[in-house]
């Protein structure tokens, strides 16, 4: 029996490299499996730079986050400040003040509101002797746990490796004394470039896996442009009720949980809009503050799904005391996106729970409405402002058509809206709203 040299050489560094990355996934697995068997405690940490109201509104938002990751909290501590502490991220007596809290209420680690830098990650783990953890770390959980689909899940390893590659001598004490000087080399100084080169490794194939998926879904996004489908893609801060409103307008059956980020995997279904009238929708990940470039990055053929769509659903929940402040994240994050120029809709969700009649308007959009989508309050007005937005980006048009085309006069009734239509001698009359792409076809 001959044996191949070099692909058994491939195969057994195939399975070294498999090895490898197994044990680099490890402690994340570990931390994920921690969190589902037993609820963790956490005290919340911020540096109040501006108004302390604020502060305790961002505090709102991440004890959230702490919920939907399976955690609870203990308390909160702010520190004001001009800025964060280079070194601790907070002072001496604040930290000091924090050891106390953590002895008192037996908490498992803190959870700072702001992205810590690696020194900052590690001052604190070594002066609480505790777990320290930060918004960027509890996000990254979220999305770990919530990811679906194939490229779902390797859009979030993408961005928790590239995360772990910055931060890698600050996540942990095990790892927090090592440097790089005298003293210093050995084996320790080994560990962390193994490390490195594996995350570097990985990186790289889940990068490469990323760019198929963007391909794919690039293919996906002309082939609707050559069949002329019209497209609106739902935006909006995280929990707003995005996936609600595209169950509740085209009956996708979408996971719709009040938690935050419950779906991250975007979906795309077809809305009937009335008199033979139809768009896709599509749903995408939800807009939060502070939320990690990486992210950003890892998701952004995702999150172009609204700079490619030919009209915005901005989906804002009106029951929430910060609305403002959230749509301007959301405003912001699509600029960022570079979506520009494109008609918008924004809705003005869950108004079914407010105690008045408030007249809620957004200067910035074409056209709003106040809407529940959990109870189907507006949503006829909804499939009305589509249509009329439809109908404003059309040609009114008359024709008579050669009993040969009949194959233009279905494109007609299939991307335009017939007002009038009857078969004569000379042809078929018609009257109809046309989109530009077939009234550039018509007298041909």
């Amino acid at each position: 029996m001959i044996l191949d040299t070099d692909s058994r050489v491939d195969r057994d560094r195939f399975d070294l490299d498999m090895e490898e990355e197994n044990k680099l996934n490890q402690p994340l697995l570990e931390h994920n499996q921690r969190i589902k068997e037993q609820a963790e405690s956490f005290l919340l940490v911020s540096v109040c730079t501006e108004d302390e109201s604020k502060t305790q509104l961002l505090l709102d938002e991440l004890e959230e986050l702490l919920h939907t990751a399976g955690g609870q909290s203990v308390g909160r501590i702010t520190q004001k400040q001009d800025a964060p502490n280079t070194a601790s991220y907070l002072g001496r007596g604040k930290i000091e003040e924090i050891r106390g809290y953590l002895e008192m209420t037996g908490a498992d680690g803190i959870i700072c509101d702001d992205e810590l830098t690696p020194a900052q990650m590690r001052n604190l783990a070594m002066a609480l002797d505790c777990k320290v953890m930060d918004r960027t770390i509890l996000i990254l959980d979220i999305f770990a746990s919530h990811a679906a689909s194939a490229e779902g899940k390797i859009q979030v390893e993408l961005a928790q490796l590239r995360y772990r590659a910055t931060h890698l001598t600050g996540m942990g004490l095990s790892m927090s004394r090592l440097g790089g000087g005298i003293g210093t080399r050995g084996p320790g100084e080994s560990r962390l470039e193994i490390d490195r080169r594996r995350i570097r490794s990985r990186i790289g194939r889940l990068k490469a896996m990323s760019q198929e998926a963007a391909a794919h879904r690039q293919l996906t996004r002309e082939h609707r442009k050559r069949q002329q489908m019209p497209v609106a893609a739902i935006v909006g801060y995280t929990n707003a009720g995005k996936s609600t409103l595209l169950n509740a307008l085209t009956g996708a059956g979408v996971l719709a949980q009040d938690i935050l980020f419950a779906t991250l995997d975007t979906t795309t279904r077809i809305v009937d809009l009335g008199g033979s009238e139809t768009m896709l929708l599509t749903d995408t990940v939800g807009f939060i503050r502070k939320l990690p470039h990486g992210l950003i990055d890892a998701f952004r053929s995702t999150l172009e799904e609204a700079k490619y769509a030919d009209y915005i659903i901005q989906l804002v929940d009106a029951s929430d005391p910060d609305m403002e402040e959230r749509m301007h994240v959301v405003r912001q994050t699509l600029d960022e996106l570079g979506v520009k120029n494109k008609k918008i809709l924004t809705l003005f969700n869950k108004c079914d729970r407010l105690e008045e009649d408030l007249s809620l308007h957004d200067f910035r959009a074409d056209k709003s409405l106040c809407i529940s989508a959990r109870t189907g309050m507006g949503l006829h007005e909804v499939r009305q402002a589509l249509a009329d937005f439809l109908r404003e980006d059309r040609v009114l048009v008359e024709r008579v058509l050669d009993y040969q085309k009949m194959q233009l006069l279905a494109r007609i009734h299939e991307r335009g809206q017939v007002l009038e239509e009857s078969y004569e001698e000379d042809g078929i009359h018609i009257k109809a709203y046309v989109p530009l792409a077939v009234y550039g076809i018509l007298d041909d």
